[in-house]
């Protein structure tokens, strides 16, 4: 069954979703939220196939040729809407043109699939208007929204999608498709695994390395905030370069998030920086939970607002205010 062994964890979402598909109950628009790499949209093409599919009932067989147009990006009744080539934003008249396709019928008879992501990059004026489809959907079509964080979408929109929480993968599990599947020794794999904090998707980029070095670094860097103000240098430094920002603040909320974790469990084994635990017991013993999940939900929110192209090192430097203020607290 390739809708449930093609995608790496999740069993509870594919469930869900082929259950519905079986049941014929589909929702008319989803919302996935998670960290980006973990098989958000992977799912998404998944359940296109399996509605498309030319051989299996209620899934895919990956070889026919829906699938392989599916596969191909380039299947009529499945459009993926991102950012244009040279663009920050989803458009309001990306979001238009998807809303006409919608409309028309599917050339192959069944569903049509609209796939926005990242969502949190459509402007005011592109959500405004997809509000409105939401409200009054048209038949025969399915919409996945997907995002990082629900930071950065409208109440109102987010209200009419069904949510599918992804949390990030075991290490364990991306291990071991870095082993089967890359060729990888047991070793590059789980220390790979680690860094890559869950996220398939991060683990086979080539800044693996580069990010591994990193964490100790900016861990030993967030625990100095707490000592001193001299948190300005670093947020000039990631303020430089967008994904350089975006990247910080999506480790930071997984960093936080595993203090979280430690904190409640004392497992290590459970954690993504599991390669750091001693650095971690040193921050969780000094950060209560309620803090350690405020400061995730800032970092994730942050992130959300960088991809919206705010100021990149004020949002860095009121992170980074907020850690710096736990230690008048301690």
């Amino acid at each position: 069954m390739p809708f449930a062994s093609d995608i790496l964890g999740h069993a509870a979402q594919v469930a869900m979703l082929s259950r519905a598909l079986e049941q014929g109950r589909l929702h008319h628009a989803y919302v996935f939220i998670g960290p980006e790499g973990v098989g958000k949209r992977a799912l998404a093409y998944g359940l296109g196939k399996a509605i498309h599919c030319g051989e299996a009932a209620h899934d895919y067989c990956g070889g026919c040729a829906s699938c392989v147009k599916i596969d191909n990006r380039n299947h009529p009744d499945v459009r993926l809407i991102e950012p244009l080539p040279g663009k920050k934003e989803i458009s309001i008249e990306q979001v238009r043109t998807l809303e006409k396709e919608l409309n028309y019928r599917a050339f192959s008879g069944k569903k049509k699939i609209g796939i926005i992501d990242p969502a949190t990059l459509m402007n005011l004026p592109a959500q405004n208007a997809l509000l409105k489809t939401l409200e009054e959907p048209p038949a025969d079509s399915v919409l996945i929204l997907i995002a990082a964080s629900a930071g950065g979408l409208l109440p109102t929109l987010l209200s009419r999608c069904l949510r599918l929480s992804f949390a990030p993968l075991p290490s364990a599990e991306v291990a071991r498709y870095l082993v089967e599947q890359k060729g990888l020794s047991s070793e590059q794999a789980a220390l790979v695994a680690a860094v890559s904090l869950g996220s398939l998707g991060r683990a086979l980029s080539p800044e693996m390395a580069e990010l591994a070095a990193q964490r100790a670094e900016w861990i030993d860097q967030i625990a100095a905030m707490r000592e001193t103000a001299g948190w300005a240098a670093l947020a000039e430094e990631l303020a430089k370069e967008r994904a350089d920002a975006i990247r910080f603040l999506e480790w930071l909320a997984e960093w936080y998030r595993d203090v979280v974790i430690y904190r409640v469990t004392g497992n290590a084994e459970m954690i993504g920086n599991s390669d750091l635990a001693g650095k971690l017991s040193a921050e969780a013993a000094k950060t209560t939970v309620d803090d350690a999940l405020r400061l995730r939900a800032a970092a994730l929110e942050t992130a959300a607002r960088i991809r919206r192209n705010v100021n990149r090192r004020m949002a860095l430097e009121n992170v980074f205010t907020e850690i710096a203020g736990l230690a008048a607290r301690d």
